[in-house]
């Protein structure tokens, strides 16, 4: 078989220029389009990377928040509970303060009510005592009590000597006013015109007496002149009772602070 040298050669510049063809016009526009799609490609990749380490960071940075809001979050926690222990604390103290302060109060309270029973129980033991003590002396001696205190008055002024005598005139001597005699009862004139006489026996001359009655003495008499006095009343015979009833009433709870105190309220120092 012959070969015709001339087709090979006319097929082969063909197929050269088939070949140019395609590359000219369908192999580079599919390559550059492969290029693109390639670039396109690796730079939505760099975009995905970029975009996984910002919510990587992100995801980190949120953790941090986290933790931090945790830890600022146990902090507020652990404040506001010592702040409530703290304030809860206050309020005990406050409320055991309060409640001292109330029983302080009652037991001031109960205290005073006791000293009161104190005061009245003796008031009126006094006052059943004087009375008793009135009645005894009108029915057996035929005297009144007044008129007894006033003779013992009268007698004590007559025994008076020695230190306490010279004491008492020396306080007349310096007075420039009446000598006074005050008495729980109003003195009849016969009993002070005897009391007068009995003074001026007693310390000399003539003096001036002013006569008072004082219903804060229980029973009694007392001499004063110039800050000196002379005084006798029935409280000294009761004083024993006194004591007796002060023991009675802490016996049974009650505070006496006065026990064993003039019953009258008032000093009476005896010559």
């Amino acid at each position: 078989m012959l070969i015709d040298w001339f087709t090979v050669g006319a097929q082969a510049v063909n197929f050269l220029v088939l070949v140019w063809l395609l590359k000219r016009f369908l192999y580079q526009p599919i390559l550059h389009a492969i290029d693109e799609r390639e670039r396109r490609i690796a730079a939505e990749l760099a975009d995905a990377d970029a975009k996984r380490t910002q919510a990587q960071h992100e995801r980190e940075t949120f953790q941090h928040k986290n933790e931090a809001f945790d830890q600022q979050r146990a902090a507020l926690f652990t404040h506001a509970m010592d702040e409530a222990k703290a304030e809860r604390q206050r309020l005990l103290e406050e409320a055991r303060q309060a409640a001292d302060d109330v029983r302080a109060k009652r037991q001031d309270a109960l205290r005073q009510e006791a000293d009161q029973l104190n005061q009245a129980l003796r008031r009126r033991t006094v006052q059943e005592v004087f009375a008793i003590a009135r009645k005894m002396l009108t029915d057996l001696a035929g005297a009144s009590l007044e008129e007894r205190l006033v003779a013992v008055f009268i007698e004590r002024l007559r025994a008076m000597d020695g230190e306490a005598h010279a004491v008492f005139a020396e306080a007349l001597k310096t007075t420039s006013d009446p000598v006074r005699v005050r008495s729980a009862f109003d003195l009849p004139a016969a009993q002070r015109t005897a009391i007068q006489d009995a003074i001026d026996t007693a310390f000399a001359p003539a003096l001036p007496v002013r006569f008072e009655t004082a219903p804060d003495l229980v029973s009694g008499i007392v001499l004063t002149a110039n800050g000196q006095q002379i005084a006798w009343d029935i409280a000294d015979y009761l004083r024993s009772l006194e004591r007796g009833v002060g023991e009675l009433l802490k016996e049974k709870g009650q505070p006496d602070a006065a026990a064993g105190s003039d019953p009258s309220g008032t000093a009476a120092p005896h010559p």
